[in-house]
């Protein structure tokens, strides 16, 4: 709504996108205090920026990428991950002829300075987009330089310790995933 420069919103047409009813809406948002104006509707920009305060994604929060290969040059490319709170500001490679290279104002560094970096930078959050078997280790290096939050796109099993909470992509297991109820629900619309 914000990008098609919606200005306010009911709470019925919240509703329809959330495929809710209104009310829900109300009543949740008035957990959080007065958001918006009876008959008026909600003011888009303070809806958003209350929420992201909300879900603890203001000010935005910092990200660095380990592994700068297909997966990873496509999320430096994605457009849509500072209007949810996060910015890739590091990215780090091992290959040689990656380092240097400007992705997106994100320079990429030598995956050799990893820890030391996100030390510098302070940063919180880590996405891994490097290979199964080399996941682990950089998981620890990035543990290590403090990032208490990993997104890996390695199909694993990170041991962390507890304080590190860890999501591991496994996009055959997707892939599998949407090849199961796609297939099911075929079957389904033939009987």
């Amino acid at each position: 709504m914000q990008k098609e420069n919606e200005k306010t919103v009911s709470s019925t047409r919240l509703a329809e996108v959330c495929n809710i009813n209104p009310s829900i809406i109300r009543k949740d948002f008035s957990y959080f205090g007065e958001l918006g104006k009876r008959g008026v509707g909600y003011d888009v920009d303070e809806l958003i920026q209350k929420i992201r305060n909300i879900l603890g994604l203001d000010p935005v929060n910092k990200v660095a990428l380990v592994g700068v290969g297909n997966i990873g040059k496509a999320l430096l490319a994605y457009s849509n991950f500072e209007s949810e709170g996060f910015k890739i500001v590091m990215a780090f490679d091992n290959q040689p002829a990656l380092i240097g290279q400007k992705i997106n104002d994100v320079t990429v560094e030598d995956a050799a300075n990893l820890e030391d970096r996100i030390k510098e930078e302070n940063i919180q959050l880590g996405i891994l987009a490097v290979p199964e078997l080399e996941a682990p280790e950089i998981a620890r290096r990035m543990e290590r330089g403090g990032v208490s939050a990993i997104l890996s796109f390695a199909p694993c099993q990170l041991l962390m310790p507890d304080n590190i909470k860890i999501t591991c992509m496994d996009l055959s297991r997707e892939i599998a995933r949407l090849v199961y109820y796609s297939s099911r629900d075929a079957a389904a619309a033939q009987d």
